[in-house]
Parts: structure tokens; sequence; C-alpha cells
């Protein structure tokens, strides 16, 4: 498993990982690249680090795994490549940005747009196999972006942090509400979205945020 990590995310995190339980994720994720069908692809592992480095982040939204169909997962969660169709869930998330800010629904589900703006897309599994959502879950990748989002917690003031669904929202711990202002709704997905995704208005309150800290407004 490459780390190709950029360079502020690489001093924040070496520590964590030269510790033996990333040792051991390192060779497991390695025999599942060379055995099965893994997502998203070697290149793309650590996008959302390469994408949106750690002192520029704003926001943080947290994802739990990959997508796990072909041609979906590039490393930045609820995101896909230019070119596929949006799964339901990133729909709906662009049909809230529509009734919150008016924003017109992109053409593409490409995010990579926000983490260049400092949106930090984090899924809590940075790996899956193909068609078997959650096979990469307890291996090692929650132990390491409960880490990561320690670090920012720590380590900045003034962040956002979305977490949709019950299990972002159990990562509530790791951040010290006194420092960042925590954002939660339901999930995005279509089994929940109608109980309380739709209508909060979580983008606007976002940017509000951020400008009454002195910082710009992400253009979502």
């Amino acid at each position: 498993m490459a780390i190709n990590m950029e360079s502020s995310w690489a001093d924040q995190l070496a520590e964590e990982m030269s510790k033996p339980y990333f040792k051991d994720l390192q060779s497991f994720i390695n025999t599942e690249y060379n055995s099965n069908q893994i997502f998203p692809p070697k290149e793309y592992l650590f996008n959302a680090f390469e994408k949106c480095p750690f002192n520029r982040v704003k926001v943080v939204i947290l994802g739990q795994d990959p997508y796990h169909e072909p041609g979906q997962a590039h490393g930045l969660c609820f995101s896909v490549p230019d070119g596929i169709p949006f799964p339901p869930s990133l729909r709906n998330i662009f049909k809230e940005l529509n009734n919150d800010l008016n924003i017109v629904i992109p053409q593409s589900g490409n995010l990579e747009r926000w983490a260049l703006q400092g949106v930090f897309l984090l899924n809590a599994t940075l790996t899956v196999r193909a068609h078997q959502a959650g096979s990469h879950q307890k291996k090692g990748w929650e132990q390491f972006t409960d880490q990561v989002i320690r670090k920012l917690s720590e380590s900045s003031t003034n962040l956002v942090f979305i977490l949709w669904g019950a299990y972002a929202q159990r990562k509530e711990v790791l951040i010290d509400n006194a420092k960042h202002l925590i954002i939660k709704s339901v999930h995005p997905s279509p089994l929940s979205a109608h109980r309380g995704f739709f209508n909060n208005h979580q983008f606007s309150m976002a940017n509000h945020y951020l400008i009454a800290h002195n910082n710009e407004a992400i253009k979502w």
C-alpha cells in the first residue's frame, strides 16, 4: 500500500502510521488489492488527503465506506468521478443544496471542487471489496481515521464538522465542540433523508459560521 499523502498530512500522521496496527493494516490491504477487486483504485486511496491539505481544512464531512460498485469510488466520500451517474445519497445532497442555497444541481458528481476549497471528504474506512459493503471495516482503518479526526479537532479552531447519520454521529466524542461547529442530521440516503436531512439549511449554516470566524465561505 503506497502512502501518497500530501506533506502536511504525512507530518501530522507519521507517528500513527508507524504503529503496529497500521503496519498490519498495510499488509492486509496489499493482500486485498493483489487478490480481489478493491475500491477505490490504489492511486486514489488517499485522495481526500491529497486534495485538502491539513492546514487548509475548513469543513469535514464524514462518510462510512467507499462506494463498492465499479467506477464510483475515487477517495472522496459521497463523490463520484466525472461522467458517473449520481448515487442516491449524492442526489439528495444536491437536492438539499438546491433547497438551501438555490444552487443548480450540477452535471458532475465529482466533489473535488469542494476538497480544493477546504472540504475534507473523509470515509471512516478507506477501502472496500467490490460489491461487498462494509467488507474492510474493523481491519484498522477506523482507528486511523479516528486519529485523523482527533488531530483536526486538537490542532485547529473553528472547523465545521458535518455528521450525517448515526455512524458519523458516534464520532462526535472525538471533536471539541467548544472550538468547532458540529452539524448533525440523518443520513442523505433515500431510506432516511425524509426524516430530517432536507430543509435543515446545513450548508448555509456552515458558511455563516465560517464567515463569522473570518474564513471564506464554501462555494458549494
